[in-house]
């Protein structure tokens, strides 16, 4: 860990399961800055949504969750050095990584509010820098005025493999063919929303992680924030 006087923020975006999870907590424990999951609030919006207003058709009522927004509190917790997702005070790090999640996320997110909401949040969490931010629009929205801004990509199937690896790890019995279903989706929901759709900010610097391992994607990362610094 390095301890810096400059004190910036790391946006880092990118399409669904490009490893900006892992990536974005080794540069945080590597510069000693906070590190926070955007992916995981939208998750745990998600996953309230799904507990408490999922209709008898398994579809979500949006305009009560959009209603009742507001008693949604997310924070995070570091727990034997990993840091957990909390949906009021109850830890559900490890629930809002099912693909019943998954196959929801994408276009609870395309919901303005929802997205107004928790970028409010996720601002007020960046305001004294000292950060790594990951998620769909971080370099774009949130901060658009972020010093170091990357964005992952990598094809499909790739992603969709570390995707099941995943969810197998995490005790979800799931099949690849529903995974990569599920990628694709993603994809096509995230770039196509109308508000905030994810794209590479003209600023950013783009690392295809396709033929990449992480230890790899985390040098060529650290580079670039080194260089900003």
């Amino acid at each position: 860990m390095r301890n810096h006087s400059k004190k910036i923020i790391i946006a880092i975006d990118g399409k669904a399961s490009t490893g900006k999870t892992t990536l974005a907590k080794r540069l945080a424990k590597h510069y000693s800055y906070a590190h926070i999951d955007t992916g995981a609030m939208y998750r745990a919006v998600t996953f309230y949504a799904l507990k408490h207003y999922r209709k008898a058709n398994h579809q979500i009522d949006m305009p009560r969750l959009i209603e009742n927004i507001h008693n949604i509190h997310i924070e995070f917790k570091i727990d034997s050095f990993k840091q957990r997702c909390l949906l009021n005070g109850i830890d559900v790090d490890d629930q809002i990584r099912s693909i019943d999640v998954s196959d929801f996320v994408s276009l609870v997110s395309t919901y303005s509010p929802v997205r107004t909401y928790l970028v409010s949040l996720q601002q007020k969490i960046g305001q004294k820098k000292a950060i790594v931010m990951e998620g769909r629009d971080i370099g774009t929205v949130v901060f658009p005025k972020a010093e170091c801004k990357i964005y992952l990509t990598a094809n499909p199937e790739i992603r969709a493999k570390r995707r099941y690896r995943e969810l197998i790890q995490l005790g979800h019995q799931t099949d690849f063919n529903v995974v990569l279903k599920n990628v694709i989706k993603r994809d096509y929901i995230d770039q196509s929303r109308k508000h905030s759709p994810l794209t590479k900010a003209s600023d950013a610097i783009q690392i295809d992680v396709s033929d990449l391992n992480a230890e790899q994607v985390y040098l060529k990362s650290k580079k670039i924030v080194d260089q900003k610094l």
